[in-house]
């Protein structure tokens, strides 16, 4: 994919880009709505800004774009234009996500990731399929799970 803007349109391009209240995150908050559990968004007084907490549980919920975090699935796909600043971009992202995770499981806190892929594309996860994945991941002693489009995985740092 090559990039046909010039510096100062990328610019503005990439500044217009919301970093939170994304249309997966609202997904992902219908559905937990969906679970009757009571959640808090956007934490800004825990490490990472969590996307969701749900204090019950100690459950932290992170929604990352498969692009912007380097999930190694069909949707990651990084630009041909200027490849090496995105491929270091993206490294740094995924460096500073597992330092605050590591961070988060060393406070006692369970993970949950929920990736992109599993919320939109050929492959997403049905509405009912996640809220059964969240569910079970609240539900069960796991420390730090994924969701992505092939289901629930348990990831361990």
């Amino acid at each position: 994919m090559a990039d046909n803007h010039n510096s100062e349109t990328r610019s503005r391009n990439m500044r217009a880009i919301k970093s939170s209240d994304t249309s997966i995150e609202k997904k992902v908050e219908k559905i937990i709505q969906g679970l009757g559990v009571s959640y808090r968004k956007q934490v800004a007084d825990l490490p990472g800004k969590p996307d969701f907490v749900i204090d019950e549980y100690k459950a932290i919920l992170f929604v990352h774009g498969c692009f912007w975090h380097g999930h190694k699935c069909y949707m990651f796909n990084p630009p041909a234009t200027r490849r090496e600043f995105w491929l270091k971009k993206i490294k740094y992202n995924i460096n500073r996500d597992n330092a605050v995770i590591n961070t988060l499981l060393d406070l006692d806190w369970k993970i949950l990731i929920i990736w992109g892929c599993s919320l939109n594309g050929k492959y997403k996860l049905s509405d009912r399929d996640l809220s059964e994945r969240i569910e079970e991941w609240l539900c069960e002693d796991y420390l730090c799970v994924e969701i992505d489009y092939k289901g629930i995985h348990q990831v361990y740092f």
